[in-house]
């Protein structure tokens, strides 16, 4: 079941104890009254954490071995924190290890943010997305990921950070959960990933057997939102070579493809509701769109008319 949770603290000893996941010694650095926010969202595999610092300090952190994760800066351009006396810079993100202690020290007010899988979640999500598994780390160590990557990741965080504390309501919907953990999985994914998969071969020999595949996947699950790294799997082959295949028969990458499949099942549900029993909100959350607003900025430059109106037209025959 998704979750969320924002608490504030003014006990460092407490706002410690309540980062899940690791044991944590942690030691205020500065005088002053000491005032910190955190985040915790649980999106069924995917385990987010976000917090905002007031004073400097430094956490001996010990990994529970059960979670493979990331932390990074959530306000670019802000002071930088050091993990085992190496400075994270403003485009790192610092890959903790499974069973080695580390150490996080900021120097100034911060707000950082991370993100975990099991291993073996990380494993098939690698598999999935970029054809190989991807291991979780022996030692604790700094990476460099592509700006690109990077800034989807840390938009994709606080935007689930923003629902929980806005609208965990939202957040806590099946299909918005799955959304946002499908959409932050693969962010993560190609933050980790150094560079295409050495595993994708032979891809010209294989597009026609790929993209029957996937039809076949798509017919199986006519009213099903779908995500690419499920899709991935489903289909079994990589990000990558299902990208290559859509962009040569269909035209657009298969995120882009995903996502125009997703607007259309929600004009169907819309077109086929009853307005007096369900909402456009409703509606769009059901199929995985969190941002409201966004969607019915595309829903309209799409389909040239609101979802409101859509909703309220009398409703499709079969």
């Amino acid at each position: 079941m998704p979750s969320s949770a924002v608490r504030t603290f003014t006990d460092p000893d407490a706002y410690f104890a309540g980062i899940r996941n690791l044991q944590i010694e942690g030691l205020v650095l500065q005088r002053g009254e000491f005032r910190a926010e955190s985040t915790h969202i649980d999106l069924h595999r995917l385990f987010m954490y976000r917090s905002e610092e007031n004073l400097p300090r430094i956490m001996k952190v010990t990994p529970s071995g059960t979670r493979a994760g990331i932390v990074f800066a959530t306000d670019p351009g802000g002071p930088a924190m050091l993990a085992n006396g190496i400075e994270i810079a403003d485009g790192q993100v610092f890959r903790n290890g499974l069973d080695w202690e580390w150490y996080l020290r900021s120097s100034a007010p911060c707000k950082w943010g991370s993100m975990s899988l099991t291993p073996e979640g990380l494993a098939a999500a690698g598999e999935a997305i970029i054809g190989r598994e991807l291991l979780p780390a022996t030692f604790a160590r700094t990476l460099a990921p592509p700006p690109p990557a990077l800034s989807r990741l840390r938009k994709l965080h606080g935007a689930a950070a923003h629902l929980a504390k806005t609208a965990p309501d939202i957040l806590a919907k099946p299909e918005v959960a799955r959304a946002m953990e499908q959409a932050s999985v693969e962010a993560m994914v190609f933050c980790l990933a150094d560079s295409r998969s050495e595993n994708v071969r032979n891809v010209q020999r294989h597009r026609a057997r790929v993209m029957g595949r996937l039809a076949e996947v798509l017919m199986a699950n006519p009213e099903e939102p779908l995500y690419m790294a499920e899709l991935s799997a489903r289909v079994g082959t990589s990000y990558w070579t299902l990208r290559d295949c859509c962009l040569e028969y269909l035209g657009m990458s298969p995120k882009r493809y995903l996502w125009l499949r997703r607007m259309n099942l929600a004009r169907r549900a819309l077109r086929r509701a009853n307005a007096e029993q369900t909402t456009v909100t409703e509606i769009a959350s059901d199929h995985g769109f969190w941002e409201l607003g966004r969607f019915s900025v595309d829903y309209r430059s799409l389909f040239d008319e609101s979802p409101s109106t859509a909703l309220r037209r009398a409703p499709d025959g079969p």
